[in-house]
């Protein structure tokens, strides 16, 4: 019974090197298809309507596919969601509960960040945040940010880059949620220091000057 074992054994064995080795140029039978041939979707490439579909009901008759990450993840190394309402309550109140979760703003980041602000919002705001870049007058409305900004909380600057505002648009698809949070940190480097001044220590009134 035992020897039966071994000869079945390095029969099955031979049968598996022979059928696997059949051609050199292909890669031998296919145990498991979906592992050998994995389905790699394009995000915005084109699929059969006969055999995908983005609607749920239909999800049970065909592939589904929608395009959209699954609820609730994040992107590997994408900061977490803004999720304030764009509302009145939102501007005015919830966007100030949020804090910049990004660490200071120094170095090379500081130089890419001048960048973005150039090319995005000085056109507007001007290089330094006065209203002056060379299309505010055309577009009208532009704000003086370094005048209002010391009045806002870092989460209702990035609110307003966020939904917009007034005659300007929302550069969420244009910055990064990263860049956006940088460029508010940028916003404070441009915003005048508080003046100081070095005062003369008043004199005493009860002290008597010994001559």
């Amino acid at each position: 019974m035992k020897k039966i074992a071994i000869i079945a054994t390095l029969i099955l064995s031979m049968a598996v090197v022979f059928i696997g080795c059949k051609d050199k140029r292909e890669p031998g039978r296919i145990y498991m298809p979906d592992m050998t041939y994995s389905r790699a979707y394009e995000s915005y490439a084109y699929r059969d309507s006969a055999i995908f579909t983005m609607d749920p009901n239909s999800a049970g008759h065909k592939i589904f596919f929608n395009n959209l990450p699954p609820a609730g993840t994040l992107k590997r190394g994408e900061l977490y969601p803004f999720n304030v309402p764009n509302d009145s309550n939102g501007l005015l109140n919830l966007s100030s509960l949020v804090k910049n979760p990004l660490g200071p703003l120094t170095g090379k980041d500081l130089e890419e960040t001048g960048r973005l602000f150039n090319i995005n919002c000085a056109v507007c705001h001007g290089a330094k945040g006065e209203a002056n870049g060379p299309v505010a007058e055309k577009v009208g409305g532009v704000k003086n940010i370094i005048l209002a900004s010391p009045g806002y909380s870092d989460g209702r600057i990035f609110f307003v880059m966020e939904y917009g505002q007034n005659n300007m648009g929302s550069y969420a698809s244009q910055l990064s949620r990263e860049q956006r949070w940088r460029i508010v940190q940028y916003i404070r480097t441009l915003e005048p220091k508080a003046a100081t001044t070095t005062e003369a220590p008043k004199t005493d009134s009860a002290a008597v000057v010994k001559k």
